[in-house]
């Protein structure tokens, strides 16, 4: 099967990497000739082969991968609308689930999908007013671009990083987050460094490409989220809360006297990114992040969860665009999930721990290769259950140009 799989992934690889570095030529052309672009275009694809190697429910190995293509425009340029600006997300997946094999609560791959189907995952317009101190944006709209994330933890491939559990993990089908987005309007407001905003959106998520596609009722309610902190290059604190608008069915609500209780959902988070280390000289920077979140604990499989790592730039003088990202991250189980066990089954433990550790490297100027590492302790919470290996290999090809 690994071969099969092997084989697969190179001939697509293959495939990939000849079609976009021709592209790849003609496209870096057009980006030299305009420094300014109106309409700025890119698409990155990337192809995961994820393998348990030890523990989870299974041994085994999956491919997936991702293909997004984006378009930013700029309206004002473009048409005379001043301070304005549009933007067009699509999005693509296919292969297998790895996480059947590894039995975690959390995931072990953040491009990982239930379902395979290309998808209109983004489309707003986004208008500056107050001399750009202040932004209204309309449309569908991924929260987790801008709220309750760590950008110094993107190079992480377990889905933990991007999200916090907490948060991710709630709503009548998750909130509007990867893969299925839902109509937004999120407003925000600088001073200097400082920033706050806010975002009301569509507690049902579901976008153009999704079984029956973009939901333009309000009938599961709203997600409000707000966040204020304060941000500089490298150096980034902040504290934000959500709440749904609708009570939301327990996660155990099967279990009790009173089938369909309902509970209010919401939560709040801190995270934080600081610089602790700059070489100058051979621009080489260890950047820390760390986030963490509290949700009600009775309307999801979490109560709250935390992560935290370093990101390493340059961690070699002579590979000038290496990275390096080490990770651990914790989620704590709501009890209501706890007690969703089979009959004679072992109560689960209190908390998922995982542990990352990922090198990135572009070898090609649109090609980079990211080995990666991971270890899940208690996988589930499930104490009867060998923890997890899990060995893991991404590789992206990239390219953008315009006009």
């Amino acid at each position: 099967m690994i071969m099969n799989i092997l084989q697969t992934f190179r001939s697509y690889l293959k495939f990939a990497c000849g079609s976009v570095l021709v592209i790849f030529g003609s496209a870096d052309a057009a980006y030299a000739a305009s420094e300014a672009r109106n309409i700025a275009l890119s698409a990155s694809f990337t192809a995961d082969l994820a393998a348990v190697v030890d523990g989870g429910a299974a041994r085994g190995a999956r491919y997936l991968d991702n293909l997004d293509v984006t378009a930013d425009l700029d309206l004002d340029a473009l048409s005379g609308w001043s301070g304005a600006k549009g933007h067009i997300y699509m999005l693509n997946n296919l292969g297998g689930r790895p996480n059947d094999l590894a039995g975690t609560a959390q995931g072990i791959n953040n491009i990982e999908v239930t379902s395979h189907r290309a998808k209109i995952y983004e489309a707003w317009i986004d208008q500056n007013f107050m001399a750009d101190h202040s932004s209204l944006r309309l449309g569908l709209y991924d929260l987790n671009s801008e709220f309750c994330t760590n950008e110094a933890a993107g190079l992480l491939i377990a889905p933990a990083f991007g999200i916090g559990s907490e948060l991710s993990a709630t709503g009548p089908n998750g909130p509007s987050i990867f893969p299925s987005t839902a109509l937004a309007a999120r407003l925000k407001v600088t001073f200097g460094n400082t920033y706050a905003m806010a975002a009301a959106l569509n507690a049902n998520a579901a976008t153009i490409g999704d079984p029956g596609g973009m939901k333009f009722s309000f009938y599961n309610g709203v997600l409000a989220i707000a966040e204020v902190g304060r941000a500089s290059a490298r150096n980034k604190i902040a504290v934000g809360a959500w709440s749904y608008s609708k009570r939301q069915p327990k996660i155990d609500a099967d279990l009790l006297p009173m089938p369909g209780m309902k509970h209010g959902s919401r939560g709040v988070y801190m995270l934080a990114e600081a610089e602790l280390l700059a070489n100058g000289d051979n621009d080489r920077a260890v950047t820390g992040f760390a986030r963490a979140g509290l949700s009600d604990g009775r309307t999801s499989p979490f109560k709250g969860g935390w992560q935290a790592g370093l990101l390493i730039d340059r961690p070699f003088a002579g590979r000038p665009e290496s990275q390096l990202s080490i990770g651990v991250n914790q989620a704590f189980l709501s009890s209501g999930f706890r007690r969703l066990v089979q009959p004679g089954a072992p109560r689960l433990g209190g908390s998922e721990t995982g542990f990352e550790i990922s090198y990135s490297d572009r070898i090609l100027p649109a090609l980079t290769l990211q080995p990666d590492l991971q270890y899940i302790y208690k996988p589930d919470g499930d104490h009867s259950h060998r923890d997890v290996l899990v060995v893991g290999l991404r590789t992206t090809i990239a390219f953008d140009f315009g006009w």
